[in-house]
């Protein structure tokens, strides 16, 4: 009662979101990504996985926020407002969306598993500098708690790879 009187917010625990692998391969930490953009977490905290097949698949149900004209990177947005970032290869920006099929647009909602992007990982091999994926949330000031799981191999849009406890606004 008296926090209706005064006014008072009430607290309310912070939501949870499981973020699967949007590729099938090995799970790397994203300390580990041969790019200090992702290893030193410029653009956020996440994970990355070096692909064995080419498909990139929803890693949540979410609106497509952004696919790069370069349709190298998919951005996405959850229903509880993180910002996920997934980033096919390592310098894959140059090849100028050479061996990538992108199979959704910006503003489509897509649920887990939906593919998002087909990519032929030899000209990625040829052409960059690796296959390393990174996926991260980006907007890291939402983030309350995160909690990764240590799987050696990961499938796209089966294997749980993150558990994020989101702030309540």
């Amino acid at each position: 009662m008296l926090k209706k009187l005064f006014g008072i917010k009430e607290e309310t625990k912070p939501t949870e979101e499981q973020i699967y692998s949007p590729v099938t391969g090995t799970l790397i930490p994203i300390e580990e990504v041969p790019d200090p953009t992702f290893s030193e977490k410029m653009m956020g905290d996440g994970f990355a996985v070096a692909p064995t097949e080419g498909k990139v698949v929803a890693p949540v149900d979410g609106d497509v926020v952004q696919v790069f004209p370069t349709k190298h990177a998919v951005g996405m947005k959850t229903a509880g407002g993180l910002e996920i970032l997934i980033h096919i290869g390592l310098d894959t920006v140059h090849l100028g969306g050479e061996g990538f099929t992108t199979q959704v647009k910006e503003g489509d909602h897509v649920k887990k598993g939906d593919t998002l992007v087909e990519f032929d990982i030899d000209v990625i091999k040829k052409k960059a500098t690796s296959t390393i994926t990174p996926v991260v949330v980006t907007n890291v000031e939402k983030i309350a708690q995160m909690s990764k799981e240590s799987h050696i191999d990961v499938i796209g849009g089966a294997t749980e790879v993150l558990t994020v406890s989101i702030k309540s606004s």
